[in-house]
Formats: structure tokens, sequence, C-alpha cells
């Protein structure tokens, strides 16, 4: 909890005045100061009080008018009326005007003020632990210090994200599984002016098609069987901040139409409700899908398509940036070792000739494993090739390590490249440069060699 909190106390009242002063200066975290007028309150409002209680009538001056000069020097000052008769109608004014609370005098006034400075200083805790955590996960997601990378492909990157920093222009984030799109998402979000605001990040391909429309947009209670109450919508959580939308490229044809609205709009409405709700939202999304591909094969729509692209940041391959995969695997080393409170750790010369031999398939994700695993399997305090163990998933190097025919080197290749690109036919055909009906053609001849097994 905060070690002071400041309250003024307004009233004109000398004997209640001294009385509600005295009862609060009874906790000595409390720094009290009184004032009798308006016009002394607002002569000390630049002291800055965390809370300040004011009687409903000082002489002339009206509540109402104070409130609106304290809220015009700073809105987020609680204001507790303290009033001397029980009126609804003027509460509800008052509420409405920006007050925090409106009590009555009576025997339980000293009490309620308690009660109210109490929930006041839990909020301030809460309010100064979140700022932390926000710097923290600032910090943590501060690319210039985490994004480690020096080839050309990454500059491009690191180049981009700035220009992305810059207005709340939608991010479209495109490269394989594993290369690190959540990462640039979150090193744009904590890096703009929308740091202090939530980042909601959504896997679009882990939700149940069925069940995201309610996911995105919230639904109302007794919408739909299970609607036991309400519900917020993750656009509506992410309110001020950022929306991170992976793997858009896997959201149902049908809930595109609904996206696109949401995004033009800049509204959302919830499933069984007919009221919508404005949102402030930035969109980043993100795929290892070709969507220009699938807006061809009519599996996105195009005008959503135009509506996401926004920025484009294509995030190189883990194999394509040559050095970055020496200084990746001494950084997570660095982190390993901080995480685990382990001994410096080194990596030895033929460790780094076996990692620059591997392909990582995985990228970014499958180096950090296996650096870990390293970590964890050497036995002093050096990382030897032995340590360094790769995924039982086929590589490109080691499909070359068994003798056996030109036929079955080929279905191997296709194997492989199906694997990666997650069976992308027309992401095959132009990686290995032959046409789709080659490739229909041999993967028809593996399943035909198989069945002959």
């Amino acid at each position: 909890m905060p070690s002071t909190f400041k309250i003024f106390i307004v009233e004109d009242d000398e004997w209640y005045k001294k009385m509600l002063e005295y009862h609060i200066k009874m906790n000595p975290d409390n720094q009290v100061e009184a004032f009798s007028t308006g016009e002394e309150l607002i002569k000390n409002i630049y002291k800055r009080p965390d809370l300040i209680t004011l009687d409903y009538t000082l002489g002339e001056e009206k509540a109402d008018k104070l409130i609106n000069k304290i809220k015009h020097f700073d809105p987020d000052i609680p204001i507790v009326i303290v009033s001397g008769q029980e009126d609804v109608s003027t509460a509800v004014d008052l509420l409405k005007k920006g007050a925090y609370d409106y009590i009555v005098k009576d025997d339980d006034t000293k009490d309620r003020i308690w009660n109210i400075i109490k929930h006041l200083k839990q909020n301030v805790n809460l309010k100064q632990e979140l700022n932390q955590l926000r710097q923290e996960v600032g910090h943590k997601y501060d690319f210039s210090s985490t994004m480690v990378g020096e080839s050309d492909a990454m500059h491009k990157v690191f180049n981009l994200m700035e220009k992305a920093l810059k207005t709340n222009i939608t991010v479209s984030i495109t490269g394989e599984t594993g290369t690190g799109k959540e990462m640039v998402a979150k090193g744009i979000h904590y890096n703009s002016k929308r740091a202090k605001g939530p980042f909601v990040a959504v896997n679009m391909a882990a939700i149940p098609s069925e069940l995201i429309e309610s996911e995105l947009f919230g639904h109302e209670k007794g919408s739909f069987t299970g609607a036991n109450f309400q519900r917020v919508g993750k656009f509506e959580e992410a309110t001020n901040g950022t929306i991170f939308l992976d793997e858009i490229g896997d959201l149902d044809l049908n809930l595109q139409s609904k996206l696109l609205r949401v995004l033009q709009e800049k509204e959302v409405t919830k499933v069984g409700g007919n009221k919508s709700v404005s949102i402030d939202v930035r969109v980043i999304v993100a795929t290892h899908k070709d969507l220009t591909e699938e807006v061809q094969e009519g599996r996105f729509r195009e005008d959503l398509f135009y509506r996401l692209l926004g920025l484009p940041i294509k995030l190189p391959a883990l194999n394509k940036r040559g050095n970055d995969i020496v200084l990746l695997s001494r950084f997570f080393i660095e982190e390993f070792e901080k995480e685990n409170e382990l001994e410096s750790l080194s990596i030895a010369p033929d460790s780094v000739k076996k990692l620059l031999g591997y392909s990582f398939p995985g990228n970014v994700r499958e180096l950090r494993a296996i650096i870990e695993l390293g970590a964890v399997m050497s036995d002093g305090s050096i990382i030897e090739p032995d340590d360094i163990i790769f995924s039982p998933k086929k590589s490109m190097a080691n499909l070359m390590l068994e003798e056996k025919s030109l036929r079955r080197y080929t279905f191997d290749i296709i194997q492989y490249y199906l694997d990666k690109y997650d069976d992308n036919i027309l992401k095959i055909a132009d990686v290995l440069d032959i046409g789709k009906s080659t490739i229909y053609r041999m993967l028809k001849e593996i399943k035909e060699d198989e069945e002959a097994v």
C-alpha cells in the first residue's frame, strides 16, 4: 500500500471538520489538510490530494461547480460528497458529474469514509503494481534489446517495426511457424503510444469455429445453449490497446464478413445482442499462410485482405538469417542461465558448426528448445556437439545421410517440404521450381509405393 495517503477535507462546520480530521488522522499513514471554503481548496489543489471529502453546501458555493473545477484540474481525483440531507436525485446528479461517492452525515459517516479510504488505497496500490508490470513487460519486449539479429533481413524487420510505432496503422505479419510473429506484435505494442493499454492475443486456429464469434465479440446471457452469463469479447477487452489476431488465415469464411464490419465501423455487437459498443483498438494480424493465394482460392475475402494488409512485415526463416543463429544461441544461453541461476555457459565451436549446418524447420522456437536442452545436457561449462540434439523431424541435411535411389530421394524431399509448409502445394511448387501437377503426380506415386509395401 502507499506509504502516505493525502486527504483534503472541505467543510464549513468547524466542529464537524475537526471531528472528521481527528478520525481520519487516527491512521498515521493518512496526511490530512482541512479547508472551510471551496476557494481555499482550489488554491491548494496543486498539491494533488488522493481524496477530497466535500461538503454539499459551502455557503453560496455548490458542490457541482466545485466538482467541475476539480475535474478540470485533474479528472482522476476521487471526490466524496458529504451531505446533511438524503436526496436521491441530487446524489445521482452529482455522481453523474464525477463524484466518487455520496454519503449522508450520520453516525456511520466516519466508518464509511474509512472504508472508502481503504478501498482507494488498494486501488492506488493495484495501479502502481500494474504500471510497474507494464514497464517490466515493455522492457521485456523492447525489440532493440530482445529481438536479436544483425542480418540484412532482420534490419528490414526492425526498420518496419519502427515505422509501425508512429501511427495506429494495422500491421500484418507473415512468416513460417516459429519465426517470432507474436514477439514482433508485442514489440510494436509495448513500444507504441498504446503501451499502457492491454495487449490481447487471440489464436484463431486454436478456437473452435462455433465459438470464435463469441470469443471475439462477446455474447449476451441466454444467447445460446450454455451462455449462462454475459461475456465481454476480446475486442472490448483490448479497448485503448492492441488486439493480436494470430493465424488470421484460419478464420472461417462466414465470420470474415463480421470481422470486416467491426473493423470498418469500429464497433462490436455481442452475440444475441442488438446494442453496438464503440471500440478503440489497434489491430495486428499474423499468419503463416499466403493470404494472396488464399484470396485467389476463394478461402479469404479480398476486401478483408486489403483491410488487414496495412503495414506488411515478413519475417525471414531462421535458415535465411546466417550468423543470427550464433547470436540467438548466445542470447538464449544467457537467458537460460539467468532463469535457472546457472554458472556461465559457452558453446563449443564445433557445436556452432553443427547448428549452422541444420535447416531449423521449427525456426527460432526450435533453436531455443535445442539450446535449452543443450544447456541441460552439458556436463560442464561448455555445450559440446553431442549436447546439441535435433528434433526427430527430418531436416534436409539428414535426408542425405542414407544411400537410396534417386526416386526415394525425390520422394523424401517432397515429403520434407510438405511437412515444412503445411501441405501448401503452391508454396512447394514455387520453392522447388516445378509444376503443381508434378507434385500431385509424385504424391500419388508415394501413396502407391506405401500401399504396395
